[in-house]
């Protein structure tokens, strides 16, 4: 099949080796149907970084690992190749291992063979386990720095996280179920989509320290290991509705906002307040038709773009820095939406 790529580069984007692509290209066989698949995979990332490709510049090879939905895999592969012209004269290539859920040794693997077969940097978002973390180590150890992105691993050997100050985001949304729920009786959803991730951990202790304080009758349901997906989502979420017949607001720390919604709408039940994160295409289809009140916001090419440069800096390619600061919580309204959010 015709390609305009050379063998190598394929194998290298994929993590194969040059017989295995050749096979694949070649149609000669004998090749597992998910390796061509990955073959292909890579095809498609280098075609969408082809300009970067064709570039004169030191070469970063850059590994991301995520465990998310995949509206959210979708938006972080959109901002990092948006950025990738940025970082000239660098050039910088990247191999994406995303997966919705599963078991932590399917994770913990990915992040050993990435150890073995070497890289530049690894972007993580990934569980708060130990296992997770003594992987982290192993990377570090083999020369391989890790950036965390979004979520962090505090105990692990990582160089740096990148992200939002999460109990400040929490504290933030219980600011403003507080102001618009108002005198209205009710209690309050809280729906995380693991009490594995760190960042989902630190948000829910924000709102339920800033609840406390300023509005201490109010009842906060929780639900958890939804893992963000619409199919598990909604069993949860009409579970805890059937319950308590008093939810009338939602803080969705981990997403599945469509699912949540429809048990609602399911029960006949009315939302009065409902806060999200991450402006992902469900969340702006949502925010333009005012399905959800507020959506907390932050910039993920900013995020991504600090995270490559984390690793530019591990390799000496830029100049030393000094910690980098949380990035900004922006609070998006149906009224506020950002151009990108708009055109979507």
């Amino acid at each position: 099949m015709g390609h305009p790529f050379p063998i190598r580069e394929i194998a290298r984007q994929a993590g194969l080796s040059e017989a295995t692509v050749d096979r694949v290209l070649n149609r000669r066989g004998g090749v597992r149907e998910s390796t061509a698949q990955e073959v292909h995979r890579a095809m498609a990332d280098l075609d969408r970084q082809r300009t970067q490709v064709r570039l004169v510049g030191r070469t970063f090879m850059v590994d991301i690992v995520m465990q998310a939905p995949e509206r959210f895999t979708t938006a972080i592969r959109a901002a990092l190749e948006a950025e990738l012209p940025s970082l000239h004269p660098a050039v910088l290539r990247s191999r994406f291992h995303f997966r919705e859920t599963g078991p932590v040794g399917e994770l913990v693997r990915i992040l050993d063979r990435i150890v073995r077969r070497g890289s530049q940097g690894v972007i993580l978002k990934a569980p708060d386990v130990p296992e997770v973390t003594a992987a982290v180590g192993r990377l570090e150890a083999a020369g391989i720095p890790v950036v965390t992105l979004v979520t962090d691993l505090p105990a692990s050997a990582r160089r740096a996280y990148v992200g939002i100050d999460d109990r400040a985001a929490g504290a933030t949304a219980a600011y403003l179920t507080g102001q618009w729920l108002g005198e209205r009786p009710g209690n309050i959803l809280t729906s995380l989509s693991s009490g594995f991730f760190r960042n989902e951990e630190e948000r829910e202790m924000g709102f339920r320290s800033a609840m406390r304080a300023r509005h201490p009758e109010r009842t906060l349901v929780e639900i958890a290991e939804g893992q963000g997906l619409d199919a598990t989502q909604y069993d949860l979420v009409r579970a805890a509705l059937e319950r308590d017949p008093d939810i009338r607001a939602v803080y969705s720390i981990g997403g599945g906002n469509i699912a949540t919604l429809k048990a609602f709408d399911d029960l006949g039940r009315d939302c009065a307040v409902f806060i999200a994160h991450d402006l992902d295409h469900d969340n702006t289809r949502l925010l333009r038709a005012h399905r959800l009140s507020a959506v907390l916001h932050h910039d993920l090419r900013q995020d991504v773009r600090e995270a490559c440069h984390t690793v530019m800096r591990a390799h000496g390619a830029l100049p030393p820095a000094g910690p980098s600061l949380p990035s900004a919580i922006q609070v998006v309204t149906p009224y506020n939406m950002p151009p990108q959010a708009t055109a979507v």
